[in-house]
């Protein structure tokens, strides 16, 4: 009878020490998965501005700030921001014009900032 009663009693602590173990890794992912939130939230935030912008709409045809379609009007170098945004908002030369709809005028000059910004001679 006595063992029977430690049997039980071990078999008890090996059910609640299996327990205890999972719940720490159920734990441990659920503050792996917040903390990747969090951070995937700062990059979105640090991604929310002219790069993004610039990432989604014009880095295929103006990788690293060049023009693949016309090597000769490259985006390094420019320096006026109201340029830019009307050659934004205009296109021409095989680039689409994009409106206020696509790309907001806030955005158009966030765009213009970037690319003064990154693309320097």
């Amino acid at each position: 009878m006595v063992r029977s009663v430690l049997h039980t009693s071990t078999e008890d602590i090996t059910i609640c020490i299996k327990r205890i173990t999972a719940m720490r890794k159920s734990i441990v992912a659920a503050t792996v998965m917040v903390s990747a939130c969090m951070m995937s939230g700062s990059v979105l935030a640090a991604e929310s501005g002219g790069g993004a912008i610039f990432k989604a709409n014009c880095s295929s045809c103006h990788p690293n700030g060049g023009n693949v379609m016309n090597p000769n009007k490259a985006l390094k170098g420019m320096k006026n921001s109201k340029t830019i945004i009307t050659k934004v908002r205009s296109g021409g030369g095989g680039m689409p014009s994009f409106d206020a709809k696509t790309i907001s005028d806030a955005d158009a000059k966030r765009l213009a900032d970037y690319i003064i910004k990154t693309f320097k001679k």
